[in-house]
């Protein structure tokens, strides 16, 4: 018996010998010389890569930004107060990625991927790195389909397209995100899954946000990135990224994509800080020479694909906060530079009650008509010059001077283009009604109503053109043309007859 067992424990162990494999496994790892303020100085990690993951003890990870002789700078992802000098740090050989798909759609999530919403966790299987470069000119193509704001003003004097980088930029509590916020809002039914990305915001705000959106039913196609006022600064760095990734996944799915980085004023000082507690070199205004790239690389990921890559773009709306108007400050010149356009929002007309309070001057879209439907363009054309002429002879009258005639009507066609581009918070309007409205105006319909009274003529009109047989008519032709009816006798027939019952 005994014989039997040593020869199969005999044959066992050759299995085995036979069986062995010398396999040397390597790990690059390296020692935390200091810790502070959300950044790690290590020793030691000599094959690191910029932008590489990096494992920490008691679940931290970082993420490598200094590369120097003897050491590495990261930035910590996690609870910096875990993390103790003499730590060891392991590389993973992986530039830093998160997951995308569409389970993140109606969801509120953090810079990781991770949720914030308390709705449980959210299943993906695919990942992308945050750092990606742009897609390149050729792989694109022109910017020539409009994303309706639903805002009148925004889409007769400041059209955006699909594939568009417009900035918003105006001093704090002037509407902002809330051109922002309607813009999402305006896109139900129009198959864009949007991105709204908090930086620096208030968790009170950023709740606000998502309640909005989903009493208007914008939740069921929108994700919302949130690195609030209280997170580290490494978190609000990485925020946009995160949230261009998301868009992206879809953009190269062949789907629109609406981003708004809100703001990236705050996105700007969080990456100061954090080069300043890398020691890099400061230069105007204490930002790091590199600040410009911080933005121009995010937002030029934002992009009209060509046919053959699918055709899906993704729209880009950052918001930038100035201060006093001063939009010659350093970060607004440099997204100003780096976008296609902007809208500059104004203190004085906001506290005035002119909502959207947008400057027709200073705001210009460089897509232009090529992003507005024929609509929009044909009754939009003098609309620019009708405010600037009305800004211009404000001034003069406010003397109280005898005026003529003519500079009599320009100045009261002014003070109606005025009051038909005021629009009420999260009041968006169809472009077919934009058009039929904005006809109205320029082809002297409300010359003869008074001032106070156009609201709610506006107001009466759009109700009359859902409910008659005749507005149904012109509606459904305009909707389906893009353009105003063939027949333009039918419409200035139906604004009269709607006129004489209004007054």
């Amino acid at each position: 018996m005994s014989n039997i067992n040593l020869s199969e424990i005999s044959s066992l162990i050759k299995k085995q010998i036979e069986a062995y494999k010398d396999e040397i496994k390597t790990e690059t790892i390296g020692t935390v010389v200091s810790v502070g303020d959300g950044i790690a100085i290590i020793h030691g990690l000599d094959n690191a890569m910029s932008g590489e993951l990096l494992i920490f003890p008691n679940d931290v990870y970082g993420m490598v930004q200094n590369l120097e002789l003897d050491s590495v700078g990261a930035i910590l992802l996690g609870d910096s107060s875990k993390v103790r000098e003499g730590d060891i740090v392991k590389c993973t050989g992986k530039i830093l990625q998160i997951p995308v798909g569409k389970n993140f759609i109606g969801r509120v999530i953090d810079p990781l991927g991770l949720p914030l919403d308390g709705n449980g966790p959210i299943e993906s299987n695919e990942f992308r790195p945050i750092e990606r470069k742009a897609t390149g000119v050729m792989d694109r193509s022109s910017v020539n389909t409009p994303l309706q704001t639903g805002i009148k003003a925004l889409d007769a004097l400041v059209p955006i397209g699909r594939g568009q980088r417009e900035l918003i930029i105006g001093d704090r509590q002037t509407g902002k995100t809330s051109i922002a916020i309607d813009t999402i809002i305006n896109q139900k039914g129009k198959d864009v899954i949007c991105v709204y990305v908090a930086i620096g915001q208030k968790q009170s705000t950023v709740s606000n946000v998502y309640e909005t959106l989903k009493q208007y039913g914008a939740m069921d196609y929108t994700i919302i990135v949130s690195a609030t006022a209280s997170n580290p600064a490494p978190v609000l760095y990485l925020a946009p990224y995160s949230g261009v990734t998301m868009a992206e996944y879809f953009m190269f799915q062949g789907k629109d994509c609406l981003i708004v980085y809100d703001d990236l004023s705050k996105h700007a000082v969080a990456y100061r800080e954090l080069s300043l507690l890398l020691h890099r070199p400061p230069g105007r205004e204490a930002y790091p020479g590199d600040v410009f790239y911080l933005h121009s690389r995010l937002l030029e990921r934002a992009a009209k694909l060509s046919k053959d890559l699918g055709g899906g773009s993704i729209t880009a709306l950052p918001i930038i906060e100035t201060q006093a108007g001063d939009i010659s400050a350093y970060i607004p010149t440099n997204v100003i530079s780096i976008t296609d356009g902007q809208i500059f929002l104004q203190s004085d007309s906001f506290y005035k009650g002119i909502r959207p309070a947008i400057n027709a001057g200073l705001s210009v879209s460089r897509v232009g008509g090529a992003a507005q439907t024929k609509a929009i363009k044909k009754v939009s054309g003098t609309l620019r010059l009708d405010l600037a002429s009305y800004r211009e002879l404000e001034s003069f009258a406010q003397f109280g001077s005898d005026l003529d005639a003519s500079t009599r009507a320009r100045l009261d066609r002014g003070e109606r283009t005025v009051e038909i581009l005021k629009q009420g918070l999260h009041e968006t309007i169809s472009f077919e009604k934009e058009s039929i409205i904005l006809y109205s105006l320029i082809h002297g319909y409300l010359d003869t109503i008074e001032t106070r009274d156009i609201r709610r003529f506006e107001q009466e009109l759009y109700r009359d053109l859902d409910v008659s047989e005749n507005g149904k008519k012109i509606v459904k032709e305009i909707s389906e043309t893009k353009a105003l009816p063939s027949d333009l006798d039918s419409l200035n027939n139906y604004i009269a007859e709607f006129k004489k019952r209004f007054i």
